[in-house]
């Protein structure tokens, strides 16, 4: 038998066909050679979408503080929708009898809600109505209305100014700080002014009494730290008024000798002001002032 079969024979396969040895690789590339890219042409970059405007912060407004509810007032609440609304009798009283005339005095529209100061006045009116029907029930007297100008600090319906006080006792107004000459101090002046005009030889007396009239004094008062003053224009007494004083209320005062004197004695001892002849004539009270206050 032949070593190769004969093609003659049905059974005959025929081998397959050769393949081609792979491509040697040229020395120095170890691995194969890969196409190249076609190369393409730039494109444009895209459109960046533009950078977000950054706005200004907006300042909000100051808020005004919440409103304090009045002590008279009950704390808002927050009702729901729903809630029926309900009247409170305690804070919503039914109206008074006269309530109307009361809203017109306070310059409301009659149906408006009153306001305090009408609450306050209608409250007071009936409190008084009330004591006054129980002191007639008790047979007790009504006491008199208080006056419109009554209070510490008045003077005939009028303020009193800035360091000035009201005397009790004479009721008139007086600077802070002196005080109305006692009767006794008044007449130690006038027993003192007889040494001083021996001492000054009269007439020294009487430069001396000229000088300090301007200061409201004579010197018997200068010496026991007193001086004249007029409540009519709350100021020390002028000079002219000093004279009117001395001259012509001393001879009104010694017209009729002792009498007039005796007369002027009693007037300066029982009067609230403690005016003399001389005084009444010139309107002039007299003050102690130990500290001086009239002199500054």
């Amino acid at each position: 038998m032949s070593e190769y079969p004969d093609p003659a024979q049905p059974d005959h396969q025929q081998p397959p066909p050769t393949q081609p040895y792979p491509q040697q690789q040229p020395p120095g590339q170890l691995y194969p050679q890969q196409p190249r890219p076609q190369e393409t042409s730039p494109q444009p970059p895209l459109p960046q979408p533009p950078p977000p405007q950054e706005t200004p912060p907006q300042e909000t407004p100051p808020q005004p503080p919440p409103e304090q509810p009045d002590a008279g007032q009950p704390p808002a609440q927050s009702y729901p929708a729903s809630a029926p609304t309900q009247v409170n009798r305690q804070f919503n009283p039914p109206p008074w009898p006269g309530q109307a005339q009361d809203q017109q005095q306070a310059g409301q529209q009659p149906g408006q809600q009153p306001t305090q100061q009408a609450t306050q006045q209608a409250t007071q009116r009936q409190g008084q109505q009330q004591a006054q029907a129980q002191a007639q029930a008790q047979g007790l007297p009504q006491a008199p209305p208080v006056p419109v100008a009554y209070g510490y600090g008045q003077y005939g319906g009028q303020p009193v100014p800035a360091g000035m006080y009201l005397d009790q006792e004479s009721g008139l107004m007086l600077p802070q700080g002196t005080r109305l000459a006692t009767p006794a101090r008044r007449i130690g002046a006038f027993f003192l002014a007889i040494p001083l005009i021996i001492v000054t030889l009269v007439i020294g007396y009487v430069i001396w009494g000229l000088i300090v009239w301007a200061n409201g004094q004579t010197p018997a008062l200068q010496v026991l730290g007193m001086r004249c003053f007029r409540p009519e224009t709350n100021r020390v007494a002028s000079f002219w008024w000093m004279a009117l004083r001395e001259i012509i209320g001393r001879f009104v005062e010694g017209i009729l000798g002792i009498i007039t004197e005796l007369i002027s004695l009693i007037f300066m001892i029982t009067r609230r002001d403690h005016k003399a002849i001389h005084d009444l004539v010139a309107g002039t009270v007299v003050l102690y002032d130990p500290d001086k206050v009239l002199s500054r």
